[in-house]
């Protein structure tokens, strides 16, 4: 009885955000492109998992919110997570960035039910990039994982470059990412933005699942509210009570946001304040699924509650980081844009 409950919990676990491996593989045929020498030629839209001169998954909106008035004044540059999981694959630092599966597996899960949640008000970029194997977060061997990481950011730093000198033509620009794309957006906001002219352009910075270290940044503040602009936002989301093995022994000082209340303060949140989540049925809108509170760096929340949750026993939520709060994230986007637009240069 034990096996079948876990079995039963894997399969909601994974779930909650990523269809099964089936549909991805149906959408392979569509991601049939290579390059000469392994790296993304970022001119060519095949290099691009969303970009506004095609359609893809991220200009999806779900059922319930098609009636919303769209104006997209500003873009949002965003980093998918770590699409590169199988463990068979665990000895290969980095992705091939025209793997079919891999490229057919980020759209279908990260940009249909993460980078959607921007298309309301903003033009969506994300590259593809060479995205190091999940196995680098846990390997001992620090130098390989530096490796890889640093190859990741490389392909980053240039779709970017790419974008400034292509698309952006003076528009305020969202950065976002998660997990493994929260880290790789650290890096291009320490690059590009803190102490740049660039940074003057920023409406705000979306560092979800992925903890901001209190003294990374120094010109870039965290956001203390709804409106504020050129700021960051931040939280990596666990059950009530849960404490991971690997923070047990932390004494790094975190930043983080509470996204129901848009405040870096400890005050509870009822789940009343939830506007609503998108989870695997992406034309669904649960609304009020869950609370949220702040302590050490973490957002707490109580188990979430969507039809046939009882069976759901995980205590880490970082895969749904982002689904949780799919409208209070779509509608914040769009209260700090309105503020920004208004700004003079």
């Amino acid at each position: 009885m034990l096996n079948y409950r876990y079995l039963i919990a894997l399969y909601i676990c994974t779930s909650l955000l990523y269809s099964c491996s089936n549909k991805y593989k149906a959408f392979q045929s569509r991601y049939k492109f290579s390059s000469d020498d392994g790296s993304p030629a970022y001119q060519h839209l095949n290099y691009w998992a969303a970009h506004p001169w095609k359609h893809d998954p991220s200009d999806s909106v779900p059922a319930p919110l098609r009636n919303e008035r769209r104006d997209t004044l500003v873009d949002v540059f965003f980093l998918h997570p770590t699409t590169f999981t199988k463990k068979k694959y665990k000895h290969i630092p980095n992705a091939t960035i025209n793997d079919h599966y891999i490229n057919a597996k980020t759209d279908y899960s990260s940009i249909l039910y993460q980078a959607s949640v921007f298309n309301q008000s903003c033009r969506v970029f994300a590259p593809r990039y060479r995205q190091a194997h999940i196995q680098n977060f846990y390997t001992s061997d620090t130098a390989m994982a530096k490796k890889a990481f640093d190859l990741a950011y490389e392909d980053i730093r240039n779709a970017f470059q790419y974008y400034l000198q292509h698309w952006n033509n003076e528009r305020p620009i969202i950065i976002a990412g998660h997990s493994q794309g929260a880290l790789m957006a650290e890096r291009l906001l320490k690059e590009f933005f803190e102490g740049k002219k660039l940074e003057k352009k920023l409406v705000a910075a979306y560092i979800i699942g992925w903890p901001v270290p209190q003294d990374y940044f120094t010109t870039l503040p965290m956001c203390k509210d709804s409106t504020q602009t050129g700021c960051v936002i931040s939280w990596r989301t666990f059950r009530k009570g849960f404490v991971p093995s690997y923070l047990k022994k932390s004494k790094e000082i975190v930043l983080a946001t509470n996204p129901l209340i848009w405040s870096t303060d400890k005050r509870y949140a009822p789940k009343q304040l939830n506007k609503g989540s998108v989870l695997t049925k992406f034309n669904k809108v649960y609304e009020r699924t869950t609370d949220g509170q702040l302590a050490n760096g973490l957002l707490y929340v109580k188990k979430p509650k969507f039809p046939w949750s009882f069976l759901y026993f995980t205590s880490n939520y970082h895969i749904a980081d982002i689904n949780l709060f799919y409208l209070n994230i779509r509608e914040n986007v769009r209260q700090r844009v309105s503020v920004m637009i208004k700004k003079p240069y």
